[in-house]
């Protein structure tokens, strides 16, 4: 059985969606705000069973990205703790110093959770 061809442009259009239907135009609006064309509102409701089931994925993995942004943190503080509790002098340039360069690469996508804004959610990222 072949796949299911899934036309990326009609993802990423729905990926942009926001699905209340305005009374003004009777059509979907752009989470901008900006009512869709009428040719976009016709492309988005040509998509297929398996477009919507891609975008409900990628929207599944942007709402565990944010989840994983909110948590770390927490997180960071899971982590450095057992490195703590093995200084006398609690200094995170001291707890490096104990780390292994896989800890150090762990430690650096944290502390980029915690620093960096949250991504806006766009079609093939996430």
């Amino acid at each position: 059985m072949s796949s299911p061809e899934i036309r990326p442009h009609i993802v990423a259009l729905l990926c942009r969606a926001d699905f209340k239907l305005r009374s003004d135009t009777k059509t979907w609006s752009d989470r901008s705000g900006r009512p869709f064309t009428k040719a976009e509102q016709a492309t988005a409701l040509s998509a297929t069973k398996d477009e919507f089931e891609e975008f409900g994925a990628q929207h599944q993995r942007y709402m565990e990205y944010l989840r994983t942004k909110e948590d770390s943190p927490d997180t960071l503080q899971r982590f450095l703790a057992p490195f703590m509790e093995q200084l006398t002098e609690k200094t995170l340039g001291n707890a490096v110093e104990l780390m292994t360069s896989e800890d150090r690469a762990e430690l650096d996508r944290i502390l980029s959770l915690v620093i960096e804004p949250a991504l806006p959610f766009t079609p093939y990222t996430f």
